[in-house]
């Protein structure tokens, strides 16, 4: 899959306070680019947790469910799109199948 920002993971990651986030968020992001997903079965077998919550977009659990990842993905085309990176609380904030 070809992931569209991997910028947004770095300034995450790279916020302070959100330093542990980083291994985890890199190794999303280099499975990602390795994967060859057609639907969520797919994505499930990479990562269990993983949830549709409609209009294309699916969250992931990351660094034990401490942060979540909003993602559109297009299958067809082989693209990823990140939308929402942020903690658990700020997850709770927004509409995950409209950022």
């Amino acid at each position: 899959m070809r992931v569209v920002s991997h910028r947004k993971l770095k300034e995450f990651y790279e916020t302070p306070g959100r330093e542990d986030s980083k291994i985890a968020l890199e190794r999303w992001y280099h499975l990602a680019l390795e994967a060859e997903w057609s639907g969520l079965t797919d994505i499930r077998k990479d990562f269990q947790s993983t949830d549709y919550v409609g209009n294309q977009h699916y969250v992931f659990n990351i660094r034990g469910n401490r942060y979540r990842l909003v993602v559109v993905i297009k299958f067809i085309m082989g693209y990823v799109f990140i939308r929402f990176v942020g903690s658990h609380e700020e997850y709770d904030k927004i509409n995950a199948k409209e950022v």
